[in-house]
């Protein structure tokens, strides 16, 4: 009988198959991987505001006011409905969407709110900025000993481009020490640095310098301090060499990036389109998304799109308004959530599962085309996955097919912003804790095992 030896033989290539299989694992462990094997939480939108603006209420309010949208813009589930244009949708599942909505609002009307130093503030003295940098930070940090905060927050801070690179530096370093002596020397879980306009690998590689001496002067854990960038030109997309910088720009931030965002109006703008047709729907816009996904896919990265420029806001304000000026607001306002839900919904179908809000009128449309989507999904999804895990147990399968991955994916998203619920999760079969879990194939580990 004939003895196999191609291992034998073969002992110096396998060596360098393991280490090249090892460092391609390494550089893509998969969206949203975290420490322990969980995936992380990906939020649905980013709410920005200007710095100026920013107080330790600021959550708060701005569920108060898209609340306050709601009821006098979509008074019903049939009238919210049809504001947002949904014309066939189930009289149930927009009794459903609109309830859960309300609930969010009330609950967690904001997941991620990044306090803006960039477009949403301006160029000021340096001096105002310092104050706003500290102010914003004592506030911020406030929020959180009361429980108001969102899960996830950070900062905005000026691109790192001829003109801005100094003010950066200074904001960064003015902010942290601020929050974290607001906080008695504890980072908050969920913070970022948000880098704008990322047109050169050297700009979030300085970022990375930046975070580290930070992390030695106020004694933080090395990798504590964490950053996502935004690719807002066609530079960041197609370098002079005719090769896509987009990897590049994720190299040199060595292992600190947490998302990248794409910026729809300043990227339109720099593909010299027309201020009219700027938009989120531009054939640009696909492209740049398209880019994106193929650059960043399982790099370990949360990838966000842009948001609605055209706000939710009537032409007449005041209380006190005639039955035509009240009319002719809700026509106004009707359009922009018609047109923001229809930009939303495109983007999660695009598998982009994250975007911008820079209106609180416009938290009503983010969550209730968050929650369509997802419950409109839900049965048949959960359906499949329960079967799935069923058929895998009984065949000792281990390792489930990239379908599995994808629909556990899209419960654990539908769980975490509140479309779903835990009674919800009965169809699937699997209770939270395993919802949680990385994989299927760790479902079926945790079941052997217990």
């Amino acid at each position: 009988m004939s003895r196999f030896l191609l291992d034998d033989d073969c002992a110096t290539e396998l060596e360098a198959l393991r280490a090249a299989n090892d460092a391609f694992a390494a550089k893509y462990p998969g969206e949203g991987s975290e420490r322990g094997g969980r995936p992380r939480r990906q939020p649905v939108h980013t709410f920005y505001g200007g710095a100026q603006f920013y107080a330790a209420s600021a959550t708060r309010e701005l569920g108060e006011r898209a609340l306050r949208a709601m009821e006098r813009h979509g008074r019903d589930p049939a009238d919210f409905a049809r504001a947002l244009g949904w014309a066939d949708v189930d009289p149930a599942l927009a009794a459903t969407v609109y309830s859960r909505v309300r609930a969010k609002l009330r609950r967690e009307p904001v997941e991620d709110y990044r306090i803006d130093f960039e477009d949403g503030f301006g160029t000021r003295p340096d001096d105002e900025e310092d104050r706003a940098a500290v102010t914003a930070a004592h506030q911020l940090g406030r929020s959180m000993a009361d429980g108001t905060a969102p899960p996830f927050t950070g900062i905005r801070i000026k691109s790192l481009g001829p003109e801005g690179t100094r003010r950066a530096a200074r904001t960064l370093e003015l902010f942290v020490g601020a929050l974290l002596e607001e906080r008695d020397g504890v980072m908050p879980e969920g913070f970022v640095v948000t880098l704008p306009k990322v047109n050169v690998p050297e700009q979030p590689a300085t970022l990375v310098r930046w975070l580290e001496r930070l992390e030695t002067r106020h004694g933080l854990a090395p990798g504590t301090l964490r950053f996502e960038i935004m690719v807002e030109t066609t530079q960041a997309f197609m370098g002079a060499d005719g090769r896509s910088p987009l990897p590049s720009f994720l190299d040199a931030c060595e292992g600190r990036c947490t998302g990248v965002h794409l910026g729809v109006y300043d990227f339109t703008a720099s593909c010299d389109v027309s201020p009219l047709y700027q938009s989120m729907a531009h054939p640009m816009c696909e492209l740049a998304r398209n880019s994106m996904r193929l650059a960043y896919g399982c790099r370990g990265v949360f990838l966000s799109d842009g948001g609605t420029h055209v706000l939710p806001v009537g032409p007449h304000a005041g209380e006190e308004l005639t039955e035509t000026q009240d009319a002719e607001n809700r026509q106004a306002v009707h359009h922009a959530w018609r047109l923001s839900s229809a930009h939303i919904r495109h983007s999660l179908e695009g598998a982009f599962y994250q975007g911008w809000d820079l209106h609180p009128a416009q938290l009503p449309v983010r969550f209730a085309t968050c929650f369509a989507f997802f419950l409109e999904g839900f049965a048949p999804a959960a359906a499949r996955l329960r079967a799935f895990v069923a058929r895998a147990a009984t065949t000792q399968i281990a390792d489930e097919p990239a379908t599995a991955r994808a629909l556990l994916s899209y419960v654990q998203r539908a769980l975490a912003c509140g479309a779903v619920d835990a009674e919800d999760l009965v169809a699937t079969g699997l209770t939270l804790d395993e919802v949680a879990m990385r994989s299927v194939g760790d479902i079926l580990a945790s079941r052997a095992s217990g």
